[in-house]
């Protein structure tokens, strides 16, 4: 932390001023031509233009989470997958990767480090925005107002993950580096806490409409989507069920007929979503360059595991969509190897076609049905997992009884979900199948492998911190 902090604080108007190629401005935010580049903090927030730059970084999609949306790298993805039973090591000979995968994790892994550090290092600018815009005396109330509450929901989905992902973690919530320099780890329901009242504001604060082009920004329905998440995972059914269901009766969001459309710049079930867009021209998003192999013939870095095969059903859409094959002579024959493929450019400098998902529809469907279920509406819940279904190609879940609609809801998350934002990884965890599953998946499973270590390196910089259980 001790680290991250002073660098952080040094930095910090680099970190703002992020200014992303014309045709990525227009798209992200309404920004004017020849934006300034080289001015002071106080300056940054003296206006809208200059604050709306500084936006504009926060929301940026840069290479390998060094800046800007650090959740864009992937590592959710890529390592909640491997975590879980979605995904194994292909042609990866990264010993990192192999850690996660053999659930084998050290608090020496230099990846499991990036993926505590990252999220901090998105969480900095977010709240020295939200110190600087609170404090301006130049903003308009109304502008400050949006601001605020879009700064929120980016800093609550940065600890929702981190606190899924490894309990409690320090929160940090101001820019003095002094007060956050050493720092203990804070309980999972503090962060929680956070979490909802972070939310709580920004739901006061923002309009059904979105703030720009696009569906880049938070709007009012993207805090109740992700509202409908948080209390599903604190087991609040039926606030989980009002959330979602505000999504879903807005009126502005469809499931895509097309699931090769769903992942599309515009797609009509988007909800929050990012353009893959960066300084460096490359329109490819990390998802796609982990998953598609570089050429022909070549074994993929990762593979689909039978596990994940095999759930599909018979005529599931999804299946032909959202996989791949290739063919690869392995030295004893050919084999056909299956990778994920829900983002399917991988072509960097070609125009983007596609955008970074954070929340969709699909997801808050399925958000209602188990929670419609759980209050005992199995008529509802079936309503919403058979919606999901038929756009997948299957007939109607023959489910009826509480347990098997619930047990058929969490089948479908799996084959709806997978290899997007660890939802497998954390959905076993917290609904407390994880030992049972991943017990007969993976050899050497232990309970306590549920989370990951704390990073050693962080522990050197911050002596408060203490280590998970198992490490």
């Amino acid at each position: 932390m001790k680290k991250i902090s002073y660098r952080y604080n040094k930095i910090m108007t680099g970190l703002f001023l992020i200014v992303l190629s014309g045709a990525s401005c227009k798209r992200l935010i309404e920004i004017p031509g020849n934006p300034p580049t080289q001015i002071t903090e106080a300056q940054q927030f003296a206006d809208s233009v200059t604050t709306m730059t500084a936006i504009a970084g926060i929301y940026s999609y840069p290479p390998n989470g060094v800046s800007g949306f650090t959740f864009n790298d992937g590592y959710l993805t890529l390592y909640g997958a491997l975590s879980s039973d979605e995904l194994s090591t292909g042609g990866a000979l990264n010993t990192d990767d192999l850690a996660f995968y053999d659930n084998n994790l050290t608090a020496f892994n230099s990846t499991l480090n990036s993926v505590w550090a990252n999220p901090y290092k998105g969480v900095y600018p977010v709240n020295a925005a939200l110190m600087n815009i609170t404090a301006s005396n130049t903003l308009s109330a109304s502008f400050r107002k949006q601001l605020t509450g879009e700064l929120k929901v980016v800093r609550a989905l940065y600890y929702f993950y981190l606190t899924n992902l490894f309990g409690g973690v320090p929160l940090v919530t101001s820019t003095d580096y002094k007060a956050t320099a050493l720092i203990p780890r804070t309980s999972i329901d503090s962060i929680y806490n956070q979490v909802l009242a972070d939310l709580t504001d920004a739901q006061q604060a923002l309009p059904a409409g979105y703030p720009s082009a696009g569906r880049v920004r938070p709007n009012l329905y993207t805090v109740d989507a992700f509202l409908s998440k948080v209390y599903l995972f604190r087991q609040e059914w039926q606030k989980s069920y009002d959330a979602a269901s505000a999504v879903i009766g807005s009126g502005q969001y469809h499931l895509e007929p097309d699931l090769n459309k769903v992942f599309l710049d515009g797609s009509q079930e988007a909800i929050w979503q990012l353009p893959a867009n960066n300084p460096s021209g490359n329109s490819v998003t990390t998802d796609a360059r982990h998953f598609i192999p570089n050429s022909s013939g070549v074994v993929p870095y990762y593979l689909l595991t039978p596990t994940l095969l095999n759930a599909f059903e018979s005529g599931d859409s999804r299946l032909l969509q959202w996989t791949a094959q290739v063919v690869v002579n392995t030295g004893g024959g050919d084999q056909t190897l299956n990778y994920p493929y829900k983002y399917k450019n991988a072509t960097p400098n070609a125009p983007t076609v596609e955008d970074f998902m954070i929340f969709r529809l699909g997801e808050i469907l399925l958000n209602r049905a188990e929670a419609a279920a759980h209050l005992g509406n199995t008529t509802a819940a079936l309503a919403d997992l058979n919606a999901v279904r038929a756009r997948a190609g299957l007939t109607a879940s023959a489910a009826s009884s509480q347990d098997d609609v619930l047990n058929a809801i969490m089948h479908e998350r799996q084959a709806e979900l997978f290899c997007e934002w660890g939802s497998r990884w954390l959905d076993l965890k917290r609904t407390g199948t994880v030992n049972t599953v991943l017990g007969m998946e993976k050899p050497g499973w232990k309970a306590t492998d549920a989370l990951y270590p704390v990073p050693n390196p962080q522990i050197e910089v911050d002596n408060l911190l203490t280590q998970n259980l198992g490490y």
